[in-house]
């Protein structure tokens, strides 16, 4: 299971671009090496990007500390979302909230189309059944509404940019609580779109998955 997931809307600066891979939660002088060598490369991109810690009163590595304390010793995983142009913090802070979950879903159903193409129909993409178009897009909408509730905003960042400003926030989710709404929302998009059962119980091998 990969520790960290991505999502952006924008690439920007490089910024939470040097994160590791971790396979589990962390503890003990492993966590403490693990948080500092996290803190030092976020801090890095950060000046190198020009972004402003936002939300919290806390200096950047404090921040930036607990952030990491928090997720590598939790066995959560990471989403990044990004803004590219808005006006107040608080209507960023939304757009980037929508932006996560709606990435977080496009990335899970992509997952599923690429190993339901790949292992189930030989690459043939013509072969597909036109049901599994259906599939993936309540797949995807399920997984939004599903994980929306496991989401949780950890820390975020912004700069000013000649529309406004650029906004990126960083949300955390329990890796096991993840896995569990897109089986739920498997299961929803299966009686929703009436998918034969031969294609379900394959296709829920690929969501177990989770992203590699």
């Amino acid at each position: 299971m990969i520790k960290y997931f991505f999502v952006s809307l924008f690439v920007l600066g490089g910024l939470l671009s040097t994160a590791d891979v971790y396979a589990e939660a962390l503890s003990g002088k492993q966590l403490d090496k693990a948080v500092k060598k996290s803190v030092k490369a976020r801090q890095k991109e950060t000046k190198r990007g020009k972004w402003n810690l936002t939300g919290t009163s806390l200096p950047l590595k404090m921040a930036l500390d607990r952030h990491y304390r928090n997720m590598l010793g939790n066995n959560l995983e990471e989403i990044v979302a990004s803004v590219g142009m808005c006006q107040s913090l608080n209507v960023c802070s939304q757009q980037a909230q929508n932006n996560a979950l709606t990435f977080y879903a496009s990335a899970a159903g992509s997952h599923i189309r690429g190993r339901v193409v790949s292992d189930m129909f030989n690459n043939a993409s013509a072969d597909v059944p036109e049901e599994f178009d259906r599939f993936y897009a309540a797949y995807e909408r399920l997984v939004s509404q599903e994980i929306k509730g496991e989401v949780q905003f950890s820390i975020a960042f912004e700069r000013p940019n000649a529309s406004g400003r650029e906004y990126q926030a960083v949300y955390l989710v329990d890796i096991d609580k993840a896995a569990s709404a897109r089986m739920r929302a498997l299961q929803l998009a299966v009686q929703e779109t009436e998918m034969a059962q031969r294609y379900a119980d394959k296709v829920s091998e690929f969501v177990r998955e989770g992203f590699k």
